[in-house]
């Protein structure tokens, strides 16, 4: 869902009032133009404490994920060190997405080891190179946001192929063995190496899979603090520890003297095979990383720590990073690099605030690749093949797979996943795109029309996209409808071209013209459908979409239920076939709302249109004044304080909003009478405001106010500060306390402006007791999901 909710940090509500001016005394003023002070020297370096932690576990990470994938590439294993280091300080410092961690990818190990094999190492460094030049290109032309059109069921494929093609040659070094060139020759020699296991590499590698399984679900107490030590770490040093103690034979890591480190040469061989090899490096990287830094994007919004002051990545400048540390790491003899799923989690996970943190763990990589080589050559290969033959297991997600299915987008995730693991990287993305783009052409030509007669009236029922591929046929069924008759033509799709719309328009005409009916439902010429509600016929003007059919019309013709029946009919007509599956899914699973969304019950306030949001996203409550009376108070209400409860307990709902409006007909009331006469319901439900008048009143209090503009009157004034007033209540509930104690829990603030149709978050405030601002909220291009 989309919400205008914007997840901030529960200390940052601004739950406090804002500080009224003082008076400005001569020692305060200041001159008109005042002379320029002097700089004070600035600390050219300052690293936050939740930089350092995070760095320090990214650290722990990247160390034998480094080494693990450098071996599965048959790369030499300092390579895997260089790369790790150099995507932490020159991806990390250059890079447009601070908190993404760059290093050796497992998705760059196929494409790395086919390289290997046909040009050598240095020749490969030399590649990477060119590859880090194209995308400096690339970046430069700022067409960062074209790798994002890739269908998702490409990129899930090809990573899912690189996964398998990791997982099956590392499964012969699990056993003891040597891997072959391809997947096939791998899966051929499977059976005669199972018939020749090596106890020791398969006791390593089954203790090393077990501990990194097993090391997260630990329980308890001691569990939670155990887990704050990577899974990947303690796999490869319990492995490590148990080797040496036990004086077992297997080869083990070999880190040679820098000294005679490789670094580029230049590659030689065909000229359109070495092209071929450019560019495939460079997609995957730069998919890689793109994709990378939209998925950051969305783990920092939706964090509960402290949040970061960096705003949305720069996709651009993110290629340009990747692009120059490509180039230093080809350079200096190191895989190439890439944004790092894994690596990335844990930086945003464990707090980091800033790119100090990525290129930090740079720094630690540089110091143990200097002084830790005689512990790293005690590690035994089959534990970091067994770690990364996790890892490309991994890359087959069962949650894309069920994503892709429910679009039916299979046979092209089945095509691009054979593909890569078969053909090629680079082949194997190809043919996902052709058969992606072969997918999308057929949908568009298939349509069906069919037409009957029930009762007298002609149905023609159009389902699919109707282009004009599809005019002869639907001119073929039009005629069919006899003259003077009665006829609706029903448009099950959510596209019509111009050729449709004038063949439709011209029919409807004619037939009209000789004395018959015809309605239309559904899409309009040229324009997509939307999600959910009325779709208007073609020639006709937009209604505004609601989600609750043409609403625009409700409320015109008083009196009678006529208007309401017309809106169900309508409902069952157009928006019931839409929705119908979703809502069997909901009925099936029950409501798994994400936020409790308490607002005024004032008709002009439609939640689901003002927060993009559709069944099952929101549990909404609404009464008079979005009022939180407090607990166990006098003539309270526990209507309000039993959904809170239920919403917290047992919904589990991550987040409450509190929603204020324009205009608020209990706010005016309180202004002018304080509670509306205290003997009726209404009186007595309004003292539940009070608190918001008094606080309005009170000469140092200030509750919420607006950015940019004044507020319009005292009434908005004192809609603005009910929010914050009613937030503070929320906190008085049990239920709100423990779950915003334990972290699971944030509360936000939201103001609608209902004139300027115009949505406001409270962004900042100070301590409680102190009053918040509320910042309007821009529409923005949302970028594509990354999964």
């Amino acid at each position: 869902m989309s919400s205008a909710c914007v997840p901030t940090h529960p200390e940052g509500l601004g739950l406090a009032r804002a500080t009224t001016p003082k008076a400005v005394t001569g020692a305060d003023r200041q001159p008109q133009h005042p002379p320029p002070a002097p700089t004070p020297p600035r600390r050219r370096f300052s690293v936050a404490g939740a930089d350092l932690s995070a760095a320090v576990a990214v650290f722990l990470i990247a160390l034998p994920l480094s080494l693990g994938i450098a071996l599965a590439t048959g790369a030499p294993l300092q390579a895997g060190l260089v790369a790790a280091a150099v995507g932490g300080l020159v991806a990390g410092r250059l890079g447009g997405c601070p908190l993404q961690v760059s290093g050796p990818a497992a998705g760059l190990t196929v494409v790395t080891a086919d390289l290997i094999h046909r040009y050598g190492w240095r020749a490969t460094c030399g590649i990477t190179v060119l590859a880090g030049l194209a995308q400096l290109g690339l970046g430069c032309l700022r067409v960062a946001r074209t790798a994002l059109a890739v269908s998702p069921a490409v990129v899930h494929g090809m990573l899912a192929g690189i996964g398998v093609t990791i997982a099956v040659a590392q499964l012969h070094i699990v056993l003891g063995g040597t891997p072959q060139s391809s997947v096939l020759a791998n899966v051929r020699a499977l059976p005669a190496q199972l018939a020749n296991l090596h106890p020791a590499a398969v006791a390593m590698s089954a203790l090393t899979l077990a501990l990194l399984l097993g090391w997260p679900r630990i329980p308890g107490r001691a569990g939670r603090l155990l887990h704050t030590v990577p899974a990947a770490l303690v796999a490869v040093a319990g492995a490590t520890a148990t080797a040496a103690l036990t004086g077992l034979s297997l080869p083990r890591v070999d880190l040679p003297s820098w000294s005679s480190h490789a670094l580029a040469g230049l590659p030689e061989g065909p000229a359109l095979g070495l092209v071929g090899a450019v560019l495939t490096t460079t997609l995957v990287c730069s998919v890689q990383s793109l994709l990378g830094a939209v998925a950051v994007d969305k783990l920092v919004a939706g964090r509960t720590g402290p949040q970061s002051r960096l705003g949305r990545s720069d996709l651009d400048r993110e290629l340009l990073g990747q692009g120059a540390a490509n180039i230093v790491s080809g350079a200096l003899g190191g895989l190439p690099v890439a944004g790092v799923a894994v690596r990335s989690s844990a930086n945003v996970q464990s707090g980091a605030v800033s790119r100090n943190s990525t290129m930090l763990h740079g720094v630690f990589v540089v110091v143990a690749a200097l002084l830790m080589v005689p512990v790293l050559d005690l590690i035994p290969l089959a534990s970091l093949a067994a770690l990364v033959m996790a890892v490309g297991i991994q890359m087959v997600s069962l949650h894309h797979i069920r994503t892709v299915t429910r679009h039916r987008e299979v046979l092209v995730y089945a095509v691009t996943t054979l593909g890569v693991a078969l053909i090629g990287v680079l082949e194997g993305v190809v043919l996902g795109v052709s058969v992606a783009v072969a997918v999308a052409l057929h949908r568009l030509t298939r349509t069906r029309i069919t037409h009957e007669e029930k009762e007298g009236v002609h149905h023609v029922h159009v389902r699919g996209q109707l282009t004009f591929l599809a005019v002869p046929r639907l001119s073929r069924v039009l005629h069919l409808v006899p003259q003077g008759a009665r006829a609706v033509v029903e448009l099950d799709g959510s596209f019509m071209d111009h050729a449709a719309y004038e063949s439709l328009r011209d029919w409807r005409r004619a037939h009209t013209a000789q004395g018959g009916s015809a309605e239309l439902t559904g899409c309009r010429a040229g324009v997509r459908a939307p999600e959910y509600g009325h779709r208007p016929e073609p020639g006709r003007r937009a209604e505004p979409h609601t989600g609750h059919g043409p609403w625009r019309r409700h409320g015109r013709s008083a009196g009678t239920g006529h208007e309401l029946a017309r809106g169900i009919s309508a409902f069952q007509r157009d928006t019931a076939p839409l929705v119908r599956a979703e809502l069997a899914r909901l009925a099936r699973e029950g409501q798994r709302p994400s936020q409790l969304f308490l607002t005024c019950a004032d008709s002009r306030l439609v939640t689901s249109m003002i927060t993009s949001s559709g069944p099952g996203d929101l549990f909404v409550v609404r009464n008079v004044g979005n009022l939180v009376p407090l607990p166990g108070e006098e003539n309270g209400d526990d209507s309000v304080a039993a959904a809170i409860e239920y919403a917290v307990d047992v919904l589990k709902v991550r987040s409450i909003t509190v929603c204020g409006h324009s205009g608020c007909g209990a706010m005016q009331a309180l202004l002018g009478s304080g509670t509306g006469g205290a003997a009726t319901p209404l009186g007595r439900w309004l003292r539940h405001g009070l608190p918001s008048l008094a606080r309005l009143a009170d000469e140092g209090g200030a509750g919420g106010r607006l950015a940019g503009r004044a507020a319009a009157d005292t009434v908005e004034r004192l809609c603005l500060t009910n929010v914050v007033q009613q937030l503070e209540h929320l906190r008085a509930h049990d239920s709100v306390t423990r779950a915003l104690a334990a972290g699971a829990l944030e509360l936000h603030g939201m103001y609608f402006d209902v004139g300027e149709a115009q949505a406001y978050l409270l962004r900042r405030g100070g301590a409680d007791g102190e009053g918040g601002v509320f910042e309007s909220v821009p529409g923005t291009e949302e970028l594509p999901s990354p999964a």
